[in-house]
């Protein structure tokens, strides 16, 4: 999920809403003995196991995570069972969720210039999720390739009515390689998310889109998709970037013709569970710091980068404070957040269900975007908030963790929370994309050094968030 650009999904979840920025009530001035507790946290981060054996767990024994599946619920109870070991306060919370269930899915050309007689070309693809079904046989029809809304917008209902759209924005892979990942992601995402309901305010049949990632070894990238009201729900999946490129080169010679079979199913929303633990603040156990990760996955693969890591990162955290016998100020919440990837259910029904507790909520941490090393530290809001941080980035300058940043948001769900700051370990973030809602995401691809230094700041930031002699307080954004 994206962090500086938010994914263009929550964006349609959440268009109306901004965040509301933050600054410190006074700087936070940690006492000698509160930083050397965050040494030992990260020290202790560095030599633990927990995470890994967790995300190992969950992802080879459990394997994939999607909202309102019998593995969703099983890593929850898994979850919920390993905090309550830690003794902390542990619920299973319900919220209404989406159930969507991958069917059969191929696509082939059966009609293109140059073809030899009696062949055709598979086409390697995955449906996106929400996506509608075909009729059983599949449906056979022309592709049209645009680029661009633009240049669909621009062919009209004539050219695009009773034809399949290939939507064939490329992710730009040389801005990922230079360290800029999530700028990448956030333009060709908007093709995924609305790519079906432009083509079919065109007449189109089905929409496709190139799959949003890089390391083309045609692995197609699924996620989420959407429709609009009053206009017509077309299949819609992701096709391979080498099949998306040759159906590109393939369209500009001459007439291409394409069979596509789809049989997802959207089963009537269902009820999932929110982990949620609680270590209780020692002396102002109502103001509450989250640490989160989302514990549900696309179902290609096992959701070891998206988003198991995070998950496993937050329970350490939690782990760690226990074993070493700290005690903060405020209560660490831990939550793993049920149906992130398919329609933020899990963090719309908490921020509902726990509104009132919302104004004592002092910052809300959300990993959910790998498990690469991480290099700092990234607070939306308020620019102040990284002064208020400064004396934590020293802390985890041994660690190769100092940079502090200012941004936008720190996850989607913890960006449900309106009004309380937000934060986010930076990470590298260059090969994220490469397995991201991809078959390839599993156990093998997590670096567990990696993996203990991401648990080292988060474990280091959520402690000092929860025993700062300062909450965090809030600054009204004014509406544009």
């Amino acid at each position: 999920m994206s962090l500086v650009i938010r994914a263009a999904c929550w964006s349609l979840l959440l268009c109306c809403v901004l965040p509301a920025q933050v600054a410190p009530a006074a700087p936070a001035n940690w006492s000698p003995e509160q930083l050397a507790n965050m040494d030992k946290l990260a020290r202790a981060a560095l030599k633990s196991d927990y995470a890994l054996q967790q995300l190992e767990y969950l992802c080879d024994s459990i394997g994939p995570r999607p909202a309102g599946s019998v593995q969703h619920q099983a890593a929850a109870e898994y979850v919920a069972a390993e905090m309550r070991k830690l003794g902390a306060e542990t619920k299973l919370e319900p919220a209404t969720v989406h159930h969507f269930v991958r069917g059969e899915e191929w696509g082939e050309l059966t009609a293109y210039p140059g073809q030899a007689s009696g062949t055709k070309q598979k086409i390697v693809l995955t449906a996106l999720g929400h996506s509608v079904a075909t009729p059983a046989n599949g449906i056979t029809a022309d592709v049209v390739t645009v680029n661009t809304f633009a240049e669909l917008s621009a062919l009209g209902e004539p050219k695009v009515k009773g034809k399949i759209v290939l939507f064939n924005e490329i992710y730009d892979a040389r801005q990922s390689a230079a360290g800029y990942a999530f700028d990448a992601y956030g333009p060709a995402v908007a093709y995924r998310a609305g790519g079906p309901i432009a083509a079919a305010k065109l007449g189109a049949v089905a929409a496709l889109v190139r799959s949003v990632g890089d390391a083309d070894y045609r692995l197609p990238h699924t996620g989420s998709t959407y429709y609009a009201a009053g206009t017509a729900k077309i299949p819609a999946a992701a096709v391979t970037s080498e099949d998306a490129g040759l159906i590109a080169r393939l369209t500009a010679r001459g007439p291409v013709k394409m069979h596509l079979v789809l049989t997802p199913q959207e089963l009537p929303d269902t009820t999932g569970y929110n982990v949620i633990a609680d270590i209780k603040g020692s002396e102002h156990p109502e103001q509450i710091v989250i640490v989160s990760g989302h514990l549900d996955s696309w179902d290609l693969g096992t959701g070891a980068i998206d988003d198991g890591a995070g998950v496993v990162v937050s329970m350490e955290a939690l782990h760690l404070i226990k074993q070493l016998g700290l005690h903060p100020k405020r209560t660490i919440r831990f939550i793993a957040w049920v149906e992130e990837e398919s329609g933020s259910g899990g963090a719309l029904g908490y921020a509902k269900s726990h509104a009132a507790e919302l104004a004592n909520t002092t910052a809300a941490i959300e990993t959910d975007t790998g498990a690469g090393h991480p290099v700092g530290i990234l607070a939306a809001g308020s620019p102040q908030l990284v002064t208020f941080l400064q004396p934590v980035a020293n802390a985890l300058l041994p660690y190769g963790a100092s940079v502090l940043r200012n941004g936008d948001e720190a996850g989607a769900d913890v960006g449900a929370l309106i009004g309380v700051p937000g934060f986010a370990p930076i990470q590298e973030s260059g090969t994220y994309f490469h397995y991201h809602h991809t078959a390839a995401d599993t156990f093998d691809k997590v670096d567990p050094v990696s993996l203990r230094e991401n648990s080292a700041v988060v474990a280091v930031l959520a402690y000092a968030l929860a025993d700062s002699p300062q909450p965090i307080t809030r600054v009204a954004r004014s509406v544009p």
